[in-house]
């Protein structure tokens, strides 16, 4: 599995965005309001995301050495992550990413579409939801793209030297 590329998520936000523009265009009056409820949902899963990230971070990167009981007045090591759960949790960022960027390029669409009739109340309420939502599902895309990122293995330190060795040569 490659890692996901920030710019192929930026180019499907912009075209699932213009393509919800497109459509709404000739259907937004025939839909309901939009409910607030997206906003809280994805900022929870960010929150999560963000949080296993970090956790998964701290866990993989432990200093390699450090022996299983810890010196007087210190935390001990975390333990190891089995290694199917890492991937597992990659695959995990990777999905939430994309299904995020996703997310955010429909309701970046409704803002855009919506941004001309502010003067009307249901398109206005329609216009702030959809704002609020897309700012949550980037927030989501940033935390799942960390946590795609704190799933790699940190290279050896034998491994980094021999990559600094060849590259002088």
């Amino acid at each position: 599995m490659k890692p996901s590329r920030p710019l192929f998520l930026i180019a499907l936000v912009v075209v699932v965005a213009l393509i919800t523009w497109a459509v709404l265009r000739s259907t937004y009056l025939s839909l309901p309001p939009l409910p607030w409820t997206a906003v809280p949902t994805l900022l929870l899963l960010a929150l999560g995301e963000g949080f296993t990230g970090v956790n998964v971070l701290r866990r993989l990167r432990r200093k390699r050495g450090e022996g299983l009981r810890p010196e007087p007045g210190r935390k001990p090591p975390p333990k190891p992550l089995e290694p199917m759960a890492v991937a597992r949790m990659a695959a995990l960022g990777k999905a939430s990413a994309h299904s995020a960027a996703v997310i955010a390029g429909v309701f970046g669409g409704f803002a855009v579409s919506l941004a001309s009739s502010l003067d009307k109340p249901t398109p206005r309420h329609d216009f702030f939801v959809s704002g609020g939502t897309f700012l949550a599902a980037a927030v989501l895309v940033g935390a799942a793209f960390f946590l795609e990122y704190a799933c790699r293995v940190p290279k050896d330190p034998d491994e980094e030297e021999r990559d600094r060795g060849a590259s002088r040569a």
